[in-house]
């Protein structure tokens, strides 16, 4: 917690989250993991939560789990693969529908032992979306992990999960959001509303 409120990763306000949900703080993972050695720090400390997991592959949700995936692939221990390189970290992301899908040419092999890594957890819609693709593909999902779980623990996995923060954040539906009622205006901060900035 004390490096992201030091990276200024914990906003207070009126947000719209990716999920739709209104709450008035916001976990910008990004402020965090834009420090190259705190990202390395974190890819390292939720790697060790799955250190007794077989895992081929770590697969992310573009665009928020992007960096956090990279670290945690880097940090599992290579000698398990019996390649130089490691365990790879592949992304999915979103296709002009809307859908995550696995593009350039990133694929995964029948029965491949994948972690699927996530900067935040709200309701895990992206992360559910995201076994699915690795599903669909052939992959095998083993586990999930996320820096920050803000749904207090109420999210339920089909596979083991692991968070290196949990937080029980309120969040709402617009139509009982309270900040709503009191006239605020919700402001939506994640990368999923990229496309509609101007």
């Amino acid at each position: 917690m004390n490096m992201f409120e030091s990276a200024g990763a914990i906003r207070h306000g009126h947000f719209e989250l990716s999920s739709g949900l209104h709450s008035a703080t916001y976990v910008q993972c990004a402020l965090v993991l834009r420090y190259p050695r705190l990202a390395e720090k974190l890819g390292q400390a939720l790697a060790a939560l799955f250190s007794d997991a077989t895992i081929q592959t770590v697969v992310s949700p573009a665009l928020g789990g992007v960096i956090i995936g990279q670290e945690v692939a880097r940090a599992l221990p290579a000698p398990r693969y019996g390649v130089e390189t490691g365990a790879p970290a592949i992304f999915v992301e979103r296709n002009a529908g809307g859908s995550l899908c696995l593009r350039r040419g990133f694929t995964l092999e029948p029965g491949e032992k994948v972690l699927v890594v996530e900067d935040v957890w709200t309701t895990g819609g992206s992360t559910f979306d995201t076994i699915s693709v690795v599903e669909e593909a052939g992959g095998l999902v083993v586990a999930v992990g996320a820096l920050i779980d803000r749904s207090g623990g109420k999210i339920e996995f089909p596979v083991e999960s692991q968070s290196l923060i949990g937080l029980s954040i309120p969040s709402y539906a617009p139509e009982e959001c309270p900040l709503c009622r009191e006239g605020g205006s919700a402001v939506k901060p994640g990368s999923r509303f990229a496309r509609s900035t101007p």
